[in-house]
């Protein structure tokens, strides 16, 4: 099913005798769900963009390329930089703007932005019931009524189906730089990037790889901005990393970036990936429970990518921690999302029935 109207997409989900599986551009099937395809598709276009307030409104089916080619002509940017899944889980779709909404996809500048669901202005959706439903609006001051907007992001598309989104965006950078130390256990990386991002120098990435393009380990640092304050930025977090060791910098190098933000490192390699979410200071710990076939580490430590053999739930290597571990790819016998504490799951159990009375979608995505 493709609906082309938003009405039309309310009716067929009154009509439906049975579980609907929402999808956009067809690139994140991460977890297991079944029913009958209901794609976002046909909804796109970009109803409204004001560059001088920094808002688009767009349809959920607009693909994300689009966007961002209509931001780049104005010098603007999502600032949050999604990720791109495709080559990691070898899709071929396209990435949409409903996708992203719904699964909050966020990137390397989180650290320094927010997230996705941060920078959602307004949202209309359609629930379970075929109610056609719009909360927010266009500017970041909203605050009337339920904020339904961060609610959906993130849900999966298990609350509504997304019709259309509100972004609020950003100015791009005139310079980008890359700080790189070389050489460094997981453990004293996670210390550097600490120590970088807890400075006034606004790093805006922090990433290590435990095995970088040489194989051996890298611990990388981004700073963005007007030239002059890049410079003077970057010579003060090489004196501040000085005890690390020798911090090479590289003006421009955004394919790096990018390498990191897509984990394309295991994009070609066998086995399971898992997303973990982890206080930057246990994350070391953590990884050396869990016997992976290769880390990354991203948002100083705060999110850990693993790869690790197909099958394995790694979430009892982990045991009880501070966060939760996503598999992204990966055996479909295994739980793609972290059980949630029992309080929590009352919660959404409690959303669910409100919004999805049916329980018809994307039903046992999250389970």
């Amino acid at each position: 099913m493709q609906p082309k109207t938003e009405e039309d997409l309310s009716q067929m989900i009154i009509g439906a005798n049975g579980p609907l599986r929402i999808t956009g551009g067809g690139t994140r099937p991460i977890g297991h769900c079944d029913g009958v395809e209901l794609s976002t598709a046909a909804l796109r276009g970009i109803s409204l963009y004001e560059p001088g307030a920094l808002t688009i409104v767009a349809g959920a089916g607009t693909p994300i390329a689009e966007i961002e080619e209509t931001l780049a002509a104005e010098n603007q940017r999502l600032a949050f930089e999604p990720m791109d899944h495709r080559a990691l889980l070898g899709t071929k779709g396209t990435p949409t703007l409903g996708g992203m909404a719904a699964a909050n996809v966020s990137g390397p500048r989180r650290i320094s932005v927010g997230a996705c669901r941060d920078f959602m202005l307004g949202v209309r959706f359609v629930d379970g019931q075929g109610t056609i439903i719009k909360n927010g609006g266009r500017v970041m001051k909203n605050v009337t009524g339920y904020d339904l907007v961060k609610l959906l992001a993130g849900s999966y598309g298990t609350l509504g189906v997304l019709t259309e989104v509100s972004l609020k965006v950003l100015p791009n950078v005139e310079t980008t730089a890359t700080l790189r130390l070389h050489g460094l256990t997981d453990r004293q990386a996670v210390q550097a990037l600490s120590a970088a991002l807890g400075s006034p120098f606004e790093a805006t990435g922090a990433a290590h790889l435990p095995k970088g393009p040489d194989g051996e380990p890298v611990t990388m640092l981004r700073i963005e901005g007007f030239e002059t304050s890049v410079n003077y930025r970057a010579g003060k977090l090489q004196e501040l990393l000085k005890p690390y060791g020798a911090v090479d910098v590289a003006m421009g190098d955004t394919d790096a970036w990018t390498a990191v933000r897509d984990v394309t490192a295991f994009a070609d390699q066998p086995g399971n990936v898992w997303r973990i979410s982890a206080k930057p200071s246990a994350a070391p710990d953590l990884v050396a429970k869990l016997d992976a076939t290769a880390v990354q580490y991203d948002w100083g430590g705060g999110l850990i990518w693993a790869l690790a053999d197909e099958g394995r739930d790694l979430r009892a290597a982990l045991g009880d921690f501070d966060g939760h571990a996503t598999l992204i790819r990966g055996h479909a016998d295994v739980p793609a999302f972290h059980p949630e504490v029992p309080a929590l799951a009352t919660l959404t159990k409690g959303l669910r029935a409100k919004f999805d009375p049916r329980g018809i979608l994307n039903h046992g995505i999250m389970t």
